[in-house]
């Protein structure tokens, strides 16, 4: 399934940035004397880097076609994201970084830490964070204290200064961005939606490896392009997708090939990246990005407690969305995400809204069994003919 939008130079522009790691804008900013910090997990304040006058990249591991490298590092029961993109980096992938900020999102993720320092010389800066486990007032303190903390090792670091006002106007310039990202959601919501949800993957993705001012610049002439395309109805059901790292725009081009449309997400490189903004009022901007990425944006469950609300979210954009069914995707050994699927799908199901689990690895295989999964799932919907 595929829209006009194919055809149009903003969206090669978009999808070109996502189909690799190291891009011509990174090597250009590279080339200008600007730093490049990788981070792994949405929950690190990348507006942080953007004061800072850095470039945020968002981890990924893009490219990868084998974990043999990070086999010797690794066991066969980690999840597949991080084996990948230590094997990228054992590959030498990541050389254009200038620092790598981890984060205990989860084990997995956390032993990405400890392997790279004993592995690899760059970059000279590897600091890991944590991230408290609830999302109440004191994990709030806790990560403003985590965020002040890695603010003080860059200006160490690189001997800068990231003062209050150029964070508060990163917060700003990022609000801008997650304002038109919602705002291209939007127009999903129609019943010929002009844009497909691969389509909109590829636009999500492309900007955690973009300046920010620039990504903001092409959003604002592709939301312009989009708006002056005709719609695709050639779909039996309207889909929304939840889930772990999904940054593989394949995967859902597997779904929209079955069928369905994806018309809207609760993972961490779409919904959850943007559907809230940072209060720009705060007059503490550091604690205004802690309350942020710690309560107000919509979590995952990495978060102990918070199910209920996710769960709320999920349903809100079921409606918005006039959604007629929920797959949830899973990273095969993802313990978090398999016991909230079983919770939000049963819940859902409660609901009557239609809800099934999909398991994949990182890089997508199995392509036959999953179109089959997914091709089911489509006849079961009330969407369908």
């Amino acid at each position: 399934m595929g829209t006009a939008l194919e055809d149009s130079e903003i969206y090669q522009k978009f999808a070109r940035i996502t189909d690799s790691l190291l891009s011509p804008e990174i090597e250009d900013f590279k080339d200008s004397g600007g730093k490049v910090v990788g981070f792994f997990c949405s929950t690190v304040p990348e507006e942080l880097f953007t004061a800072a006058g850095m470039l945020p990249f968002r981890m990924r591991g893009t490219g990868s076609t084998s974990t043999e490298l990070a086999d010797t590092c690794f066991t066969p029961i980690n999840c597949t994201f991080p084996r990948h993109c230590f094997n990228q980096a054992l590959e030498y992938e990541f050389e254009f970084l200038d620092a790598l900020i981890v984060i205990n999102s989860c084990d997995h993720i956390r032993r990405i830490y400890d392997n790279w320092i004993d592995q690899l010389d760059e970059p000279e800066m590897i600091h890991v964070m944590s991230l408290p486990r609830k999302t109440g007032d004191r994990q709030v303190d806790w990560y403003r204290e985590e965020i002040a903390e890695l603010k003080g090792k860059l200006e160490e670091h690189f001997g800068i200064e990231i003062t209050d006002d150029a964070i508060s106007d990163a917060i700003k310039l990022h609000n801008d961005v997650r304002r038109l990202q919602r705002e291209l959601y939007e127009l999903r919501k129609v019943d010929r939606p002009p844009i497909t949800g691969a389509e909109v993957l590829r636009v999500m993705v492309a900007g955690t490896a973009l300046p920010k001012a620039d990504y903001r610049e092409m959003l604002q002439e592709l939301i312009g392009t989009v708006r002056g395309l005709e719609g695709n109805g050639d779909h039996k059901a309207r889909v929304l997708v939840t889930g772990s790292q999904l940054d593989d725009p394949e995967f859902i081009e597997l779904i929209e090939g079955q069928g369905a449309l994806v018309v809207t997400d609760a993972t961490c490189f779409g919904t959850r990246l943007m559907w809230r903004r940072i209060d720009e009022d705060e007059p503490d901007p550091i604690r205004a990005m802690a309350q942020y990425y710690v309560h107000d944006r919509p979590s995952c469950p990495r978060m102990h407690g918070d199910q209920p609300r996710r769960l709320d979210f999920l349903k809100e954009l079921v409606e918005e969305f006039k959604v007629d069914g929920v797959i949830g995707e899973r990273m095969n050994f993802c313990d978090i995400w398999q016991v909230e699927h079983f919770m939000t799908g049963g819940d859902l199901k409660e609901e009557g809204i239609s809800f099934t689990q999909v398991d994949r690895e990182y890089i997508l295989a199995g392509k036959g069994q999953l179109q089959t999964r997914v091709q089911a799932f489509v006849e079961t919907m009330k969407g369908t003919d």
